[in-house]
């Protein structure tokens, strides 16, 4: 297949969404709370059995010269005070959260049509938690985690398998691997968007944002109040 090929079929490939008699109306919200319609949709998502991962999400961070980058992460919490996920504090992303806290995330489930960003700030969590979550992993992925310098360059892939027979040598079939310089963060958010594919492209798109003031925009047309210092807005698409 050429090249010029390829492109042409790209461009032409269209995915079925949601029908109109399906939008993501404001009024379907029960609870005018972000966090209440993402557990709703993740419990969509986690029954849904062609989605392998319904944690999987996208993580944009940016360095200190404001050069963004990305890459996926596993949200191992969500609660209402945020998304936590784990890696190495000596990571890419970790140098660039610590130089600047402000992060992206983006989550999308295909079969469903769906997607969810949220925008907030990174912090790292309580040392016991995770010291707690890491010897909670199966002991081959805690050694692992020991075992790999994280973004840092190495020569070869047996350099890693060397360092990891080294651990396991070291600690016996029963010994407990000590944590390396590794945690989780929460992001806690000040904006999260649902985003519902529709067929005819004029996707649903609901944000909800909540911080210093956003209350003083509501006019009930196109900014209006919700629970628990969020305001709510429909976007186009």
């Amino acid at each position: 297949m050429s090249e010029a090929a390829s492109i042409e079929q790209l461009s032409a490939l269209r995915m079925k969404y949601h029908e109109r008699k399906n939008a993501f109306l404001e009024q379907d919200i029960k609870v005018k709370d972000p966090f209440c319609v993402f557990r709703d949709w993740l419990s969509d998502a986690l029954n849904t059995k062609e989605i392998l991962e319904p944690n999987a999400a996208a993580l944009a961070t940016v360095d200190a010269e404001g050069k963004p980058s990305n890459r996926f992460v596993l949200v191992k919490e969500a609660t209402a005070e945020g998304f936590t996920f784990f890696t190495n504090y000596g990571s890419r992303k970790a140098d660039e959260i610590a130089a600047n806290p402000n992060v992206a995330i983006a989550i999308y489930w295909m079969p469903l049509r769906r997607s969810v960003r949220i925008e907030g700030v990174a912090e790292k969590i309580p040392h016991a938690a995770s010291l707690k979550y890491f010897h909670e992993r199966p002991r081959a992925s805690q050694i692992g985690a020991a075992a790999s310098p994280q973004s840092q360059r190495i020569p070869s892939r047996s350099h890693l398998d060397e360092i990891e027979c080294s651990i396991k040598a070291k600690l016996g079939p029963d010994g407990e691997v000590p944590l390396p310089n590794w945690g989780g963060y929460l992001v806690k958010p000040h904006l999260i968007e649902f985003w519902q594919g529709q067929t005819d492209r004029l996707h649903d798109r609901i944000r909800f944002r909540r911080g210093p003031n956003v209350e003083s925009e509501i006019d009930g047309q196109l900014v209006h109040g919700g629970e628990n210092g969020w305001v709510y807005e429909r976007l186009a698409p």
